[in-house]
C-alpha cells in the first residue's frame, strides 16, 4: 500500500458494521501482518476484498491461501476477487480453488502488439497485421463508432492470419510479387471479415485491406498513421523498444475515427459507471426526515398523466382518413403508426394509474408496477413501456418524445398531411427512395414538394455538413452532432449504377446502429479533401479513388437520442 494508506484502511475497517456489505480496494504491494489480521476480519464478517496487482506480493497470496482453506467459520456472503499479471510463481493451487478465472486480453498498441512481435519472419506484413488486430479490438470500445456490433475478435483470428501469411509467402517465394488482392480478399473477408455481418463494418474492414495491405506499405514513407509507422527493425529487442515509444493513451485518429470519438468513449464509460452505481443503490425507503421513493415517484407519476395525451378515438380517426382518402398509401401507414401510438398512450395511462393506486396502498405492487418504481425514481424507461415503444437514454428524453411523436400524429390526422415530416418520429420509416438535401431548414418550408415529402430532424455523427456548398466536411472539435438541414426524398426508376463520387451513409432510428434502427441509405457529396501518402486521416469524407480517409464512424442520427 503507499504511504500513509494504511491508516486510512484501518480507519475504514473499524467503522464498518458487520450488518453491512463492503468493499475493499486494496493494492497488493507489500502486505503486513496487520493487512493479515484484517483480512481474517473480512471472512468471519462476510467482506467484499478486491486485491490488485497480487503479482507484486506473492508471498501474501500462499497465506491467503491458507487463511481461506482453515477458516473455522466463513461468513456465506465473503468474496474476495483477485487481479494479477502472468506470473510463473503464482500459486495453481489458489487459481484452482477459485470460482471462476478470466484472462483479459490485453489494452492499446502497446501491449497488443508486445505478444505477436517476436515473431522473426515476414516483418513488415506481420506488424501490419498486427496492427490490424489491434486496431478491430481496440475500435471496440468506442461502441456503434468503433464496430455497428460488437465483434468477438481474438488470438485465433490473429494466429489463422499469419498462417495464411506464412504459407502465401512460402508459395510467392523469392521470385513471385505478393497478391495483394488475395491478402486482402482473406483479412477482409475470410479471417477477421468471416465474423462481420454488418454490411458498413464489412466497408470498414476492407477499406483497412486496401489502405493498409499493398506494396506501399514497404515505403519508408508509409505510416497508419502520424507517429504509426512500419518499424524496420533487425531483433526483437529494437522491435519491443520501438512498440514501448508508441503513445501510451492511443490516439482515436490511429484508428481511423475522428478525435470527437475520444469524447464519447468517455461519455460512455462514465455512464456506464453511474448506471453501475445506480443499479447497487438500495430499492428500499430511507428513515430520513426528507422526501421517500413513493412520493417522488407519485408526484412524477401525477405529473405525466396531466401532460399525457387523450386517447384517439376510433370513429373519429376513421372518419378523418376517409375523408383523406382511405386507401392512399400514405394515410394506411397513418393509420398504422396511430394505432401503434394509441398503445403506447394506453399502456403508459394504465401502468401510471396503476402505480399512483399501489403507493396508495390500493392494490397489490406487481412486478410491472415494482419496475415502473424503480425505474421511474432513477429517470429510466420502465421495461413494459420499451417492450411497446422504443429504447431512449432517459425517461425524459422518452416522454418527450412520446409528446412530439403524437403531435404528429395528431396534427396530421385533424390537420391535414404535414408540409415536412419528424422522419425518426415514425415507428416504421423504412423507406427506399432518392434523397437531395436542401438548403432550408424546417421552418422555411412553405409548401409540400410536389413529388415525394420533405422529412427534418436527422443528425449527422461523425461528420458536418456545409450547408453552402451542400458536402460532406470534417466534424468540428467537440460537436458530436451536426443538425441537417431538411432533405427531400422521391422515388427514382434508374437501373443505372451509383455515381462513385457519391458516398453512402446509413440512416438510423437511435444510436444504436442495429438492423432493427436501420432506416435507409443516405447519398451524399463528399467533400474534395484527398489523402496523403496512405496514411488513414481525419474520419469525414470518402474519396473516388479507393484511397479512404472516411473510414465509416460518420452516420445520421434521430432528433432524441
Amino acid at each position: 500500500m503507499g504511504q500513509g494508506q494504511e491508516v486510512h484502511a484501518r480507519k475504514a475497517c473499524q467503522d464498518v458494521n458487520d450488518a453491512c456489505m463492503y468493499w475493499l480496494m486494496i493494492v497488493v504491494h507489500c502486505m503486513n501482518k496487520v493487512m493479515a489480521d484484517h483480512f481474517t476480519l473480512y471472512v468471519a464478517s462476510g467482506g467484499w476484498a478486491l486485491l490488485q496487482n497480487c503479482h507484486l506480493g506473492l508471498e501474501f497470496m500462499e497465506e491467503l491461501l491458507e487463511t481461506v482453506t482453515t477458516a473455522e467459520t466463513m461468513h456465506d456472503s465473503f468474496r474476495v476477487w483477485i487481479t494479477t499479471e502472468p506470473n510463473e510463481f503464482f500459486s495453481i493451487t489458489l487459481l484452482q480453488s477459485s470460482i471462476k478465472f478470466t484472462n483479459d486480453p490485453p489494452k492499446g498498441f502497446v501491449l497488443n502488439q508486445l505478444e505477436v512481435s517476436n515473431l522473426p519472419m515476414w516483418k513488415p506484413i506481420l506488424y501490419s497485421v498486427a496492427f490490424l488486430h489491434t486496431a478491430v479490438q481496440e475500435r471496440r470500445k468506442f461502441g456503434p463508432l468503433g464496430w455497428n456490433i460488437p465483434y468477438e475478435f481474438n488470438s485465433a483470428d490473429f494466429t489463422a492470419s499469419v498462417e495464411f501469411v506464412e504459407r502465401h509467402l512460402d508459395d510467392c517465394g523469392p521470385r513471385k510479387d505478393v497478391s495483394w488482392v488475395t491478402v486482402r480478399y482473406m483479412l477482409a473477408e475470410v479471417q477477421y471479415g468471416g465474423r462481420v455481418t454488418d454490411d458498413y463494418d464489412k466497408r470498414l474492414l476492407q477499406c483497412f485491406a486496401r489502405v493498409w495491405f499493398s506494396k506501399k506499405m514497404f515505403d519508408p514513407l508509409f505510416c497508419f498513421y502520424t507517429g504509426y509507422k512500419v518499424p524496420v527493425c533487425k531483433t526483437v529487442d529494437e522491435y519491443i523498444e520501438c512498440i514501448q515509444s508508441l503513445p501510451t493513451a492511443d490516439s482515436p485518429q490511429a484508428l481511423g475515427l475522428h478525435p470527437n470519438a475520444d469524447i464519447t468513449y468517455q461519455t460512455n464509460t462514465s455512464a456506464e459507471v453511474l448506471e453501475t452505481i445506480t443499479n447497487i443503490q438500495p430499492k428500499e425507503s430511507g428513515g430520513g426526515s426528507g422526501a421517500t421513493r413513493e412520493s417522488i415517484v407519485y408526484s412524477m407519476a401525477e405529473d405525466m398523466l396531466e401532460k399525457l395525451p387523450p386517447n384517439y378515438v376510433p370513429h373519429e380517426v376513421k372518419a378523418r382518413l376517409l375523408k383523406m382518402g382511405a386507401l392512399n398509401p400514405m394515410n394506411i401507414f397513418l393509420r398504422q403508426e396511430v394505432d401503434r401510438m394509441q398503445r403506447i398512450i394506453g399502456v403508459v395511462r394504465i401502468s401510471l394509474t396503476d402505480l399512483k393506486l399501489a403507493i396508495d396502498g390500493t392494490i397489490i405492487m406487481s412486478e410491472n408496477l415494482r419496475d415502473a418504481l424503480d425505474n421511474i425514481f432513477d429517470a429510466r424507461v420502465p421495461n413494459l413501456w420499451r417492450k411497446v415503444s422504443w429504447d431512449s437514454s432517459t425517461l425524459g428524453f422518452w416522454y418527450t418524445e412520446l409528446l412530439e411523436r403524437n403531435k404528429q400524429f395528431h396534427s396530421w390526422v385533424f390537420e391535414g398531411r404535414p408540409k415536412a415530416f419528424w422522419m425518426t418520429g415514425f415507428f416504421n420509416p423504412q423507406v427506399n427512395l432518392h434523397n437531395k438535401v436542401l438548403k432550408q431548414a424546417q421552418e422555411e418550408i412553405t409548401a409540400s414538394p410536389t413529388e415525394g415529402v420533405y422529412v427534418y430532424g436527422l443528425y449527422l455523427e461523425g461528420a458536418s455538413w456545409d450547408r453552402k456548398n451542400v458536402h460532406l466536411i470534417e466534424s468540428s472539435p467537440k460537436v458530436l452532432f451536426t443538425p441537417l438541414p431538411v432533405i427531400h426524398m422521391f422515388a427514382i426508376n434508374s437501373t443505372a449504377p451509383m455515381d462513385p463520387k457519391l458516398y453512402i451513409c446509413p440512416i438510423y432510428k437511435k444510436p444504436r446502429r442495429t438492423d432493427l434502427n436501420y432506416i435507409q441509405q443516405w447519398c451524399c457529396i463528399p467533400s474534395s479533401h484527398q489523402t496523403t501518402g496512405s496514411c488513414v486521416e481525419s474520419p469525414c469524407y470518402a474519396t473516388s479513388n479507393n484511397k479512404i480517409v472516411k473510414t465509416r464512424d460518420e452516420s445520421i442520427k434521430p432528433k432524441h437520442l
